[in-house]
């Protein structure tokens, strides 16, 4: 396929590739790995006393405080199992600012004085720990000669043996804040806001007549999409190495326009890989349910099943770190940036949010007849209201450098955060505004016209994949969050507008059956208000029309396009005011994720435009300068044979040479610039002026890609690095 040595070396390492050898069994069941390497509430019974055991099922399933005189007992009984399985350390597992998984290794040996050693794991060990805090990001909380940060045991949270060549480590999941008491972390405000959320439900669900109903809990089942691409394509690849996505690369003669990747049959190297992740996920109690191939070459997804929203936010990040490990294992890198290749679908995480407990079920599910389901509706109108009032969280929590990137493209929805009902549920409330739902809309049936095949039940309305915010029939389905990100920051919004929605529910009817209405008339009068005033966030169209945006203008909604246009809606009276009303965050909190989201703009352009000049002076511009001297030397020659030479080609060449040159010139210019010291000015700066000079430099090179002679060209291709595996 290439003549370049650089590429060629990398396809014949591609081709020689032998699979890893594995320990999967054929004969193995998954059901009996599955959690096996967890410390989960099955192993606490056989191995804690009944009244330690009791606790701790009591604050795991009915969020009782921790009893800290239990801590010692399965602080010994912890060690003494993480041991059995060949662990030598403990870690406290805390989820930093970064957005990635950061934990601290201790032993558990400590020396004695007659020079032995004896295994030693306390109760106050497990519940607390203390890292640095100051080398992470904080957004001001916490200052550089101010160090001191503490880890505080998550119970909520089963604690895990991660196994590793090298040896294994019992990993706790902890939360991570200051002295002050403030989060420096994503666990502190998911836990927070849930309570918050939970206490709210909690009144609603007494109106409806449960008494000491359970506690109600988010749930959480984040779709993760990513790329696969051999390391040798990699190592070859400053830009994939260092910033995660390719800077540079022309659209291939193929792309996705077939649709033939999209469910397709797995590529056998893929699925080894693909079953030896699901063999570590399960041991360690992650339900990974679905695997398939994406829309885009290359591209794949795993979907866990619905999990409480705490441990499904931390299974997630330990998720893409075993895959990232096991890629590794089989000669591959895997990508989880939201746009790793230009012209082909991007990578999402969709969050299905759903509230609900083991005694009601889902929260969400409409039934048959969601008109005569009030408890549904006001659920339902809850959610409406909340992403009505704060869709510009709800953005701002999605809003990074790399989803930039994806939101609006064809695979993913727009900015503008709307909710996607369905024609049954859109049906009922539109009944509610005009004065009370009498009917809905009922499944039907599809005849397929095949007498062997039976007849399929039809629901009562479509899916809508350009909406961010979609009902798909028993939860809610949040569309925007990308691949690279974290769900918590998603899920702690969803919480916190859930908790703002449900105290105004509770509340107000409180008060109208405290003033003798009856309750179905103040549930009725309820509901027509929310959809009265926040039913304009309601759209069934067409996400990516043209006139959406104008029509979503006309009805108040934010468009906010890119990351430094979301990020002010955390600092907002507003948010601030939400955030601190429920306990989730102080000011100092909300300006500190602030800050921090900047900061990573900032830091995450600024490191793609270094790698886009050092790339473009260095690879790119050396290529398309032999390639012209060749033809300059060939013109040359044939002029002094007395050949008339063709001028053509040196021509088509020399004219986006040159204006690669001015693109790099104009690039280390913008880079060059001095920004100023407002975070915002200096990110809105850096979109304006660099992202621009940075698309120039691609342009020019993705055309000089089609025109320099393959042997001359050493970065390897969309070609080779979509479908080379």
């Amino acid at each position: 396929m290439s003549a370049n040595p650089v590429r060629m070396q990398a396809m014949h390492q591609v081709e020689a590739y032998q699979p890893p050898a594995t320990a999967f069994d054929p004969a193995e069941e998954p059901g009996k790995i599955f959690g096996e390497n967890v410390f989960s509430l099955s192993v606490m019974q056989r191995r804690l006393p009944k009244s330690v055991y009791k606790s701790m099922v009591s604050t795991i399933e009915k969020s009782t405080p921790l009893d800290p005189d239990v801590a010692d007992a399965v602080a010994s009984a912890m060690k003494d199992w993480a041991m059995e399985k060949g662990a030598t350390h403990y870690a406290h597992v805390f989820y930093p600012l970064t957005g990635l998984t950061a934990e601290k290794h201790d032993s558990f040996l400590d020396p004695v004085g007659d020079g032995t050693a004896f295994a030693s794991f306390s109760g106050k060990t497990l519940i607390q720990g203390e890292p640095d805090a100051s080398s992470f990001p904080n957004g001001g909380l916490r200052n550089t000669f101010e160090a001191r940060g503490y880890t505080g045991w998550d119970v909520m949270s089963p604690a895990y043996v991660l196994e590793n060549p090298a040896g294994n480590t019992l990993c706790i999941p902890t939360i991570f804040i200051s002295m002050t008491g403030e989060a420096l972390d994503h666990k502190t405000p998911v836990l927070r806001s849930q309570q918050a959320m939970a206490v709210h439900a909690k009144r609603v669900l007494e109106l409806f007549g449960h008494e000491d109903p359970e506690n109600v809990v988010a749930y959480c089942g984040p779709e993760q999409e990513y790329f696969l691409v051999d390391s040798h394509f990699l190592m070859a690849r400053p830009d994939l190495l260092n910033a995660g996505r390719t800077l540079f690369g022309a659209k291939p003669p193929k792309g996705q326009e077939f649709d033939d990747h999209y469910f397709g049959a797995i590529p056998e190297r893929v699925l080894g890989f693909m079953m030896d992740t699901e063999r570590e996920l399960f041991k360690l109690g992650i339900p990974a349910k679905t695997r398939h191939n994406e829309v885009a070459p290359g591209q794949f997804e795993v979907a866990p099943m619905f999990e409480r929203a705490n441990e499904a936010s931390d299974h997630q990040q330990l998720l893409m770190t075993t895959f990232k490990s096991v890629a590794k294992k089989h000669g591959m890198e895997c990508l989880f940036h939201e746009k790793p290749f230009a012209g082909v679908n991007g990578s999402g995480k969709h969050v299905n949010f759903s509230v609900g407990n083991s005694e009601l079920g889902s929260l969400l599910v409409p039934g048959d007849t969601p008109h005569d389901n009030a408890q549904f509706l006001v659920f339902c109108a809850a959610v409406i209201r909340g992403v009505e009032q704060y869709g510009g969280l709800l953005r701002a929590s999605v809003a990074s450098a790399g989803n930039d990137h994806r939101l609006g493209a064809n695979e993913a929805p727009p900015a503008i955060i709307s909710i996607f009902l369905g024609e049954q549920l859109a049906d009922v409330f539109d009944q509610i505004a005009k004065g009370g739902a009498t009917r809905s809309k009922e499944r039907g049936t599809l005849t397929i016209g095949v007498d062997t095949l039976p007849n399929l039940t039809k629901d009562p309305g479509d899916r809508n994949r350009t909406s961010p915010f979609a009902f798909t029939g028993n939860r809610f389905e949040f569309r925007a969050p990308g691949s690279n990100q974290t769900v918590a920051g998603p899920m702690v919004v969803l919480n916190t507008i859930m908790a703002e929605a449900l105290d105004y529910c509770a509340t107000t009817l409180e008060a109208a059956v405290a003033d003798g209405t009856d309750f179905d008339e103040a549930v009725q009068t309820l509901l027509t208000t929310i959809i009265s005033d926040h039913g304009s966030v309601i759209f069934n169209g067409d996400g990516y029309s043209d006139e959406w945006p104008i029509e979503a203008e006309q009805r108040g909604l934010k468009n906010l396009r890119t990351t430094v246009d979301a990020l002010p809606e955390l600092i907002t009276p507003k948010a601030i005011e939400l955030f601190s009303t429920y306990g989730v965050f102080n000011e100092r909190e909300m300006h500190s994720r602030y800050e921090i989201g900047l900061e990573q703009y900032v830091l995450s352009v600024s490191v793609e435009a270094n790698l886009t000049l050092e790339m473009g002076t260095t690879i790119i511009l050396p290529a398309a300068v032999r390639y012209q001297t060749e033809l300059a030397a060939n013109v040359a020659a044939l002029k002094a044979a007395g050949v008339e030479a063709d001028l053509s080609t040196l021509q088509t060449v020399s004219a986006p040479l040159a204006a690669l040159r001015a693109g790099l010139a104009e690039l280390a210019g913008a880079i060059a610039h001095e920004h100023a010291d407002d975070a915002l000015e200096t990110a809105t700066v850096i979109r304006d002026t660099v992202l621009p000079a940075m698309a120039k430099v691609r342009a020019a090179a993705d055309e000089l890609e089609g025109l320099v002679a393959d042997d001359l060209w050493s970065l390897p291709t969309y070609q080779e690095m979509l479908y080379v595996l």
